[in-house]
């Protein structure tokens, strides 16, 4: 068991000298045994994906010593489209190590896998299309298609890998710090506003959309899949893990889309509108101008009027939430000096413009 541990440890190595510079002394006879060594990655895959434990304990050894562990037992399945993928990607790969491997996917042997190059062709086409700028009449940059795509993606990894750790004996409990790494290491691939939208989209499905007030609760989501509740649980974890992160992310969004996501996340309400009620203590009235001004210029917070929004989209949400937020907003005024009268405390303000459109809103 130890030498086939130590077998499946080199599936990183061998991964990461694909993508390098390294792949230029390849000729055809090196490129014919990282495809062989592949495909042994893909048989282990099909020989212990029905027992669980030895499953978990190649998934463990993958992962081990890797800065990112990105890398799981269900990559074994993939590993020749993981490997091909990166050397036709690979400019390095000299030109006779590339032919050796476009004639293995187009001509594969009878015992390999199904020829893997149409599936790389759409997956390479895909992509470029996403990357397209999207139409002026599209959706907001939060939801455009491409960043829907990565959730999409995002999820069906998360989903998978919980999938494969629930069936082995013990994994849950002894494990989630490691999947809470993996969940980071896979969104810091990504840049952190377009990571800081594919979870707010990976969240929004998982609820069922943006306008969804009610309906299932976080732990089953829309479709009620098992394990859905862990995929979320990581994905709030991960956002509320660092106080920067969660105020880059609510500084990202629009306030109609936080709200829908703390009406459905309770896990988000109160941190929510901690963050609120700090960015409108640090609010100054300006007398001459008869207005709140932000007194951090050099921070990036919200003004009076994202401010006023940002609780307006709240109060507008569910019952209870409203109630959360109202509350929350009374509390402060009276711990202000509980001020009657407009310009002497900002949340008197605040609690005055909300009023103000709920009582619209019930008008008409």
């Amino acid at each position: 068991m130890e030498a086939l541990l130590e077998q499946v440890a080199q599936l990183p190595g061998l991964l990461a000298v694909s993508r390098s510079a390294l792949v230029r002394a390849w000729d055809a006879p090196t490129l014919a045994r990282a495809l062989e060594w592949a495909r042994y990655f893909q048989h282990l895959h099909g020989r212990f994906r029905t027992r669980p434990r030895l499953r978990a304990a190649l998934g463990r050894r993958l992962r081990q010593g890797q800065p990112r562990p990105l890398l799981g037992f269900r990559h074994l399945g993939g590993c020749p489209a993981l490997l091909g993928l990166a050397l036709l990607e690979n400019r390095a790969l000299p030109p006779a190590a590339c032919r050796r491997l476009l004639q293995s996917l187009l001509h594969p042997e009878a015992a390999a896998e199904p020829p893997g190059l149409a599936l790389l062709a759409r997956r390479k086409a895909a992509s470029r299309l996403l990357a397209l700028p999207p139409p002026p009449a599209g959706p907001p940059a939060a939801l455009g298609p491409q960043v829907r795509a990565e959730a999409q993606m995002l999820l069906a990894r998360l989903q998978q890998e919980e999938e494969e750790e629930a069936e082995a004996a013990g994994g849950r409990a002894g494990e989630a710090r490691e999947r809470l790494r993996w969940v980071a290491g896979l969104l810091e691939q990504l840049p952190q506003p377009r990571a800081l939208q594919v979870v707010a989209a990976a969240l929004l499905q998982r609820q069922g959309g943006c306008e969804d007030w009610g309906g299932s609760s976080p732990e089953e989501g829309p479709r009620g899949r098992a394990g859905d509740g862990h995929v979320v649980g990581l994905l709030l974890s991960w956002l509320l893990a660092s106080p920067e992160r969660f105020s880059a992310f609510c500084l990202l969004l629009p306030g109609s889309l936080l709200a829908s996501l703390t009406a459905h996340y309770s896990q988000l309400s109160t941190p929510y509108l901690d963050l609120l009620t700090g960015w409108g203590s640090r609010l100054l009235y300006d007398p001459l101008q008869g207005r709140w001004d932000n007194s951090c210029l050099d921070k990036a917070e919200l003004s009076w009027e994202e401010l006023r929004e940002r609780f307006c989209c709240l109060c507008r949400g569910p019952a209870p939430l409203r109630e959360q937020t109202q509350a929350a907003l009374e509390l402060l005024k009276a711990q202000d000096g509980d001020f009657q009268v407009c310009g002497l405390s900002v949340w008197t303000d605040l609690l005055m413009e909300v009023e103000k459109s709920l009582r619209k809103e019930v008008e008409h």
